[in-house]
């Protein structure tokens, strides 16, 4: 079994401080955050940016500005910037990201309810987000929220709507309207992928760490961080993104799973080595 990618998650675009102080909004500590998780074991940092009133933005001049600053003081980790950003943003908005050229971003794999919003990534918008990362030599990471969102994803491989090259998912399981974040719909999602896959998978809220010890057993990533959840434990927030990756870590050691290092973590994902 390979070693364990654990990716933080460090702000998303939803959360505020209201619901936990330690959440970021500017640069420092979007830096901070992002420093926390790397230094307890994440090799992968999911990037959302904020103005600095907390107001989501994908400003490919604030992505720049936030990305370098964590190269800074993080300067292998892999970094996969958002080109989901908020529910309402329109397809062009969202890519701006992609006009960074990182070796990775996230494509999300359809429409689905997100909450009491409608999360909208049409046919045509994902043909659209394909385009511009084969274009701009981008791993995709396919974000998939419903069952059916690993099967477009699939069928836009097979008609070459997608980068060549093995494909990475994450399953993101437990939004509300969404699909459950159950070990079974876990189970049945990792058996239809292509042999060449990897996977990573996100247990939102509560089900952060139920569906995180199943997927270390299974072989599978992790993904934590405030976006996903903002508790350590039930009634505990946590003080910071790295305690969240800490715990993951703790996991995997019970398990007998070592971490990956951001080298390794290239590797494993099939991205280049680190330019020198």
């Amino acid at each position: 079994m390979e070693k364990l990618i654990i990716t933080a998650a460090i702000c998303g675009a939803e959360v505020t401080k209201e619901q936990n102080p330690a959440v970021p909004y500017t640069v420092e500590e979007i830096v901070r955050e992002a420093k926390s998780a790397y230094d307890a074991g994440a090799a992968v940092v999911h990037v959302h940016v904020r103005e600095d009133d907390g107001t989501p933005t994908q400003s490919k001049d604030r992505f720049k500005v936030c990305m370098d600053a964590i190269r800074e003081a993080c300067p292998d980790v892999i970094l996969i910037p958002s080109t989901g950003g908020a529910v309402g943003m329109t397809a062009e908005e969202r890519l701006q990201p992609t006009e960074l050229f990182p070796e990775m971003a996230t494509l999300d794999c359809g429409t689905c309810n997100f909450g009491d919003d409608v999360f909208e990534n049409n046919m045509p918008m994902l043909r659209e987000f394909g385009k511009r990362m084969i274009a701009n030599n981008i791993k995709p990471e396919y974000e998939c929220f419903e069952m059916g969102h690993l099967d477009t994803a699939l069928m836009m491989k097979k008609k070459g709507q997608l980068p060549e090259g093995p494909m990475q998912f994450n399953f993101v399981l437990g939004v509300p309207g969404c699909t459950p974040a159950t070990t079974e719909n876990l189970v049945w999602l990792v058996k239809s992928l292509p042999a060449d896959a990897t996977w990573t998978a996100t247990g939102i809220g509560r089900h952060a760490y139920t569906l995180a010890a199943p997927t270390i057993v299974m072989g599978g990533n992790v993904r934590v961080g405030f976006e996903d959840g903002l508790y350590l434990s039930r009634g505990v927030l946590a003080k910071s993104n790295g305690e969240l990756v800490e715990k993951v870590v703790r996991i995997a050691n019970e398990l007998g799973r070592p971490i990956a290092s951001p080298e390794e973590a290239r590797q494993i994902l099939s991205l280049p080595p680190l330019k020198k």
